[in-house]
């Protein structure tokens, strides 16, 4: 298990690197001088030259890399263009707010997701499986910006029942953000439960457990789930990663405090070094949720602890 979890520790170095040579290419070809946009078009040249110089905007793209890089990895991000503070101050003021959205959506997706793909698959080809399964699909082809103003419009400004922004206030403030955040999951998590469920009570224990007379209940919640649960745990953990790092639009919808709504305001504002960090966050929660499902489906799987162990 230790020799698993180490392997999949070193493949994140590459991964993790990767990710940043993207991130700091694409800020380096992006148009605007970073020196002009912290003093402003009518600074003197002096002063320019010399905060080119502080920052080692002066030097060729693969030292500011390594500059970049260097700092980066003891979280020093430098400071952002629009407040003046630190970059890592300004991230960590706005991680706590996405990660409870992403967290409520999560819980909200396992909620309805599970439980409706298990009363899929024990009642296949029925209305029930039916309804659940154009509601998956719906979920998932429905456009997360279409979902969140249609929401909006309707909850918020028509019938007036919940707030259509912000964050502090009330439980109230949270609905619409989950809701918005966890359909696509819920979607996902419920049709892989259904496609597990029927695999899984179509098995010869199953049958075997049926023969004997043991309650349906029982075989199908006591043992047939338990087995079913563990593909989907990993698509839960996949799901929390892709919840995290794709609460931008949902967070920019509603006005949500978060990574992702800093990272748009300092897109539209060309605060560089904001983004590059605020992507960096993003990039590095999403693997590491990725190492702990992987860490945890190797622990529930025996076949998977028994190759590595």
């Amino acid at each position: 298990m230790l020799k698993y979890i180490f392997r999949r520790i070193i493949l994140l170095i590459p991964i993790l690197l990767g990710v940043t040579v993207i991130v700091f290419g694409i800020m380096f070809m992006t148009p605007g001088d970073p020196a002009i946009l912290m003093l402003g078009e009518n600074a003197p040249q002096a002063e320019l030259e010399a905060l080119r110089e502080r920052l080692g905007l002066d030097q060729p793209a693969y030292v500011q890399y390594g500059l970049w890089l260097g700092r980066a990895v003891q979280l020093d991000f430098g400071r952002s263009i629009r407040s003046g503070r630190p970059v890592t101050r300004e991230i960590s003021a706005r991680l706590p707010a996405t990660l409870e959205l992403a967290l409520l959506a999560t819980l909200l997706a396992i909620a309805v997701g599970v439980p409706l793909g298990v009363l899929s698959a024990t009642r296949p080809n029925t209305a029930v499986d039916h309804a659940a399964t154009v509601a998956a699909f719906g979920g998932l082809a429905m456009p997360v910006f279409w979902q969140g103003l249609i929401l909006i419009l309707l909850f918020a400004l028509v019938l007036g029942w919940l707030p259509p922004s912000g964050r502090l206030g009330g439980w109230q403030y949270y609905v619409l953000p989950t809701i918005t955040l966890g359909t696509s999951a819920i979607a996902a998590i419920t049709r892989m439960t259904r496609a597990t469920m029927l695999e899984t009570l179509s098995q010869d224990y199953v049958r075997t457990a049926r023969s004997k007379g043991l309650p349906e209940r029982s075989i199908v919640y006591r043992h047939a789930l338990r087995n079913a649960l563990i593909p989907v745990v990993t698509v839960i953990g996949l799901q929390f990663g892709q919840l995290l790092s794709g609460a931008v639009i949902t967070e920019t919808i509603f006005s949500w405090p978060g990574i992702g709504r800093l990272a748009v305001d300092s897109i539209r504002a060309k605060d560089f070094p904001t983004v590059q960090g605020a992507v960096m966050v993003f990039a590095v929660m999403y693997a590491v949720v990725n190492l702990f499902t992987d860490v945890l489906y190797a622990y529930l799987d025996p076949r998977l602890k028994t190759r590595y162990s």
